[in-house]
């Protein structure tokens, strides 16, 4: 899942074959991590795919969201998510094997920790979601200041920042 306007990734479950009913299930667990945000939310983009049935619609509905479904082959419709699908495999799948799913799980975590705390996002004028509202770290004249570099996912990506 992810929230359009803050950029914030939330990962559902992880399975080989997806059913209707453990997508519902998947749309619960949302609910109750997000909590009392939950109702915050006023639409679900979402495609329509035969796993989303009218009961995932439901856990949505519930708190007043509207529920939009894509156009048949339009992924320009919900280009947020598509741009977030293209990066976890760019930035993690692509250079990580992964062995079974409880690995797939703590990469997948790992990177969700890495993407809403440091990674900055254009659509959100260079901000993290889980941010404060200025830039995460001001320009500086790296001629005067030193920067050090910390390795996340085992030094596959590296986050920078002003060292103290």
């Amino acid at each position: 899942f992810i929230e359009h306007g803050t950029r914030r990734m939330h990962i559902g479950g992880i399975t080989a074959h997806p059913t209707g009913a453990w997508t519902v299930q998947q749309a619960r667990n949302v609910a109750l991590d997000l909590g009392d945000r939950f109702g915050d939310f006023r639409f679900l983009i979402r495609d329509r795919g035969s796993n989303f049935t009218a009961s995932f619609d439901a856990v949505f509905q519930a708190t007043g969201t509207t529920i939009l479904r894509t156009a048949v082959q339009a992924p320009r419709m919900n280009a947020i998510c598509e741009r977030l699908i293209g990066t976890l495999r760019r930035e993690l799948l692509d250079r990580t094997l992964i062995l079974n799913q409880a690995h797939l799980r703590a990469v997948l975590a790992g990177y969700q920790e890495h993407y809403n705390t440091a990674r900055p996002h254009q659509g959100i004028d260079q901000r993290v979601p889980d941010g404060d509202s200025g830039p995460r770290v001001p320009a500086a004249d790296p001629g005067t200041c030193q920067i050090s570099r910390k390795p996340v996912l085992s030094g596959l990506i590296n986050e920078y920042e002003r060292a103290a």
